[in-house]
């Protein structure tokens, strides 16, 4: 007992750590052996209001709905409803035939069907992104695009993907996506505090969501939740996620066979809305099964330990920039090693960051790897180049300086973190791969 108030103390020192460093807002829980060990809240939920973040706070989980959606995806396989090696065309007749018959459930779920990500269209985060939508509809503007690779031969992070299961998941049960999801989920869960956040519901501590800018905080930009859908729009607390969590170590949701699938790695250690990930701590060598969210103002990251049924769940509503140091300082502290202590955030106000010098002529092969990069609706990383270098800049960030490894692969310096270039057919840059705390996120060239 009382080497578990000490690690309490740790977890402890670490959050208020970080929360004084300015990397952290929101809710964290962390269980061992299937007990809850730590809770709190830190910084605010509304701002205006000055009200604080508590573990009943309701968060954005952005992307972490994808497990809820594979789930329900899973539970109607196993009802006879849905087939994995069933084609979209099979369930949504009105699919273009021409993909729909080639790309399988099974391609949807692991981010192999090579369908555009929608998120990364042109467009998207000035126009789309605010509109209401349906699921009809909205499929609609990106069924007709050419695939990126032939379905199951490469993977590629893709909403579209996900947000096509919903649309079948509505059409074989009659019903909406947040009414099965209730009724197959949350309520047999008690996860009381969690669901689709519909637009119109007045929704009890509900936390608002914020984003850095060079003159401080401000409100995230507006997002129609109709248009994440079964990819991205269901709210959560730490507590209601930990209550997923145990029943994901028993058979009440889903059979073990069926289970093990979707945890099961394929492309890129990706599951069924699943990553897989070793962690190697001290003389303890971990595999991880995580998954992280990110939406307009809020971060997620919830990461299980299967084989010591431990947890931690992260929810951030100030963008979530640093989810993965949060975390996986938890996780160093959980596994009694010692955390890397956070670092304060820069003052992004203090200086602007100094013009681009001319390119030097020895540097011109660095100029395609200029130009802006899309992560999520509203994280962007942007490369430019000075003499010979290379720099990156995220948003509400410091610049930092690229160091080359291999052509096209970069480190950062300052952070644990590379920066591989993905190039296409043509030659030209499409697009950048932030590697990152065993996570590989990727990032479509928008300018």
């Amino acid at each position: 007992m009382a080497q578990n108030r000490q690690k309490v103390k740790k977890l402890e020192a670490f959050m208020e750590e970080s929360y004084r460093a300015g990397q952290f807002s929101g809710a964290v829980l962390v269980a061992e052996k299937g007990k809850v060990i730590f809770s709190k809240g830190y910084g605010l939920a509304n701002r205006e209001w000055n009200l604080p973040n508590t573990p009943d706070t309701k968060f954005r989980i952005g992307s972490l709905t994808k497990q809820f959606t594979s789930m329900l995806v899973m539970q109607l396989v196993e009802k006879g409803q849905l087939r994995l090696d069933g084609h979209i065309s099979d369930y949504l007749p009105d699919y273009p035939k021409v993909t729909g018959d080639n790309i399988t459930l099974h391609h949807l779920l692991t981010h192999t069907s090579g369908i555009p990500s929608y998120t990364g269209l042109p467009r998207f985060v000035a126009e789309t992104s605010i509109r209401p939508t349906t699921p009809t509809a909205f499929w609609s503007t990106f069924a007709n695009l050419p695939l990126e690779f032939e379905p199951g031969s490469k993977f590629h992070y893709s909403n579209s993907g996900y947000f096509l299961l919903g649309a079948i998941i509505e059409k074989v049960t009659g019903k909406s996506y947040a009414q099965v999801l209730q009724e197959n989920i949350l309520r047999p869960l008690h996860m009381d505090n969690s669901g689709y956040d519909l637009p119109g519901t007045v929704l009890v501590k509900r936390a608002a969501g914020y984003q850095k800018t060079p003159a401080g905080f401000e409100n995230a930009p507006y997002l129609d939740m109709t248009v994440p859908y079964a990819a991205g729009s269901l709210y959560s607390t730490v507590e209601d996620l930990y209550k997923w969590d145990r029943a994901l170590d028993s058979d009440q949701l889903l059979s073990a066979a069926s289970k093990a699938l979707m945890f099961k790695p394929f492309l890129n250690n990706y599951g069924y809305a699943w990553m897989t990930a070793r962690g190697v701590l001290g003389k303890d060598t971990l595999t991880l099964v995580e998954h992280n969210g990110g939406i307009n103002g809020f971060g997620s990251l919830l990461t299980r330990i299967p084989q010591d049924q431990s947890l931690i769940v992260v929810l951030d509503n100030q963008g979530g920039e640093h989810l993965t140091e949060v975390d996986r300082g938890l996780l160093h502290i959980l596994y009694n090693q010692p955390a890397a202590k956070p670092k304060p955030a820069p003052t992004v106000a203090a200086a602007p960051t100094p013009a681009p010098k001319p390119l030097g002529s020895n540097a011109s092969p660095l100029t395609s790897y200029v130009g802006k990069y899309q992560l999520a609706p509203t994280f962007f990383i942007a490369i430019t180049a000075e003499n010979s270098q290379l720099f990156l800049q995220a948003t509400g960030q410091s610049r930092f300086e690229l160091a080359a490894e291999t052509t096209g692969h970069y480190s950062i310096k300052e952070v644990q973190a590379d920066i591989e270039f993905v190039k296409a057919a043509s030659g030209a840059v499409e697009k950048l791969i932030l590697h990152q705390g065993g996570r590989d996120l990727p990032g479509v060239k928008v300018e």
